[in-house]
Order: structure tokens, then sequence, then C-alpha cells
């Protein structure tokens, strides 16, 4: 499947989105209206290409000066917060297949040994029962021989 075409509107971390154009409908999560027609991104918010910082580690750079101390604080939560819950999914998933993996391998030996304990338990049963009927049936032949 081609992962470009699906994730072409998405942007990525080294675009810079204008402010105007996140604000636009601040107080709904559904799209304009048809009748209402896009105002232009503003020239300071979002400058030209020729004007973007080539280098990455100067944007970086500039991105780090940029940010406070709570900003800081909460990317760094929100960060912390998502590599967790990634973490403990991929953790939940494998733990989830071990056990289960273990588990049929103990069923799988205990499936066995109740096997086992059940087959040597129906000879025991049918040693004596055969037994016992042999024996009663000696004894009717021997007592109707008198």
């Amino acid at each position: 499947m081609n992962s470009f075409s699906r994730d072409a509107g998405i942007p990525i971390l080294t675009e810079i989105i204008s402010p105007a154009a996140t604000n636009a409908f601040p107080d709904t999560d559904v799209a304009p209206p048809f009748d209402v027609e896009p105002q232009p991104p503003e020239q300071t918010a979002n400058p030209p290409a020729s004007q973007e910082p080539q280098d990455h580690q100067a944007f970086e750079e500039e991105a780090i000066a940029r940010l406070s101390d709570e900003e800081w604080h909460r990317l760094e939560r929100r960060i912390r917060e998502r590599i967790l819950s990634q973490v403990l999914a991929r953790i939940d998933a494998m733990l989830e297949q071990r056990i289960r993996d273990s588990l049929a391998d103990v069923l799988q030996i205990a499936l066995e040994g109740l096997t086992e304990q059940i087959r040597a338990g129906l000879h025991h049963s049918l040693d004596d029962i055969i037994s016992c009927a042999v024996s009663q049936e000696i004894t009717r032949m021997q007592s109707s021989k008198k």
C-alpha cells in the first residue's frame, strides 16, 4: 500500500504551519461553511520558502530558543506519556503472547500426564473387572459340573 498518498495531507515536524490556518475556526471542530472563503495566511506567520531555514539544526535551535520552561515541561510530559503508552501497549501484547505460549506448554504437559493417569486407572479397573468376571465364570462353570 502506498503510504505517501495516504499521508500527503499530514504536516511533518519541520513544516511551519501558520497560526492563522490553525486558529481560523477556534470554537468549532467542523469545517467552515461553503460560503466562507479562506483567508490567505499572513506573510509574517508563514515566510516564503526562500526565507525558511535550510539548515535543520538552525531551525531546531531557533525553535528551542522560543520555548519557555513551562512549554518544555508540557512537551516533556506529552512525549513521556506517549512513549509510556506505546511501551505499555507493546508490553501488554508481548506479555499476553508469552503467557499464552507458557500456558499452552503447561496445559499440554498436564494433558499428557492426565491422559497417562486415566489410561493407567482404566487399565487397572479393566484388569480388576475382567479378573473378577473370569473368576465368577469359572466358579459358575465348576458349580454346574457338580
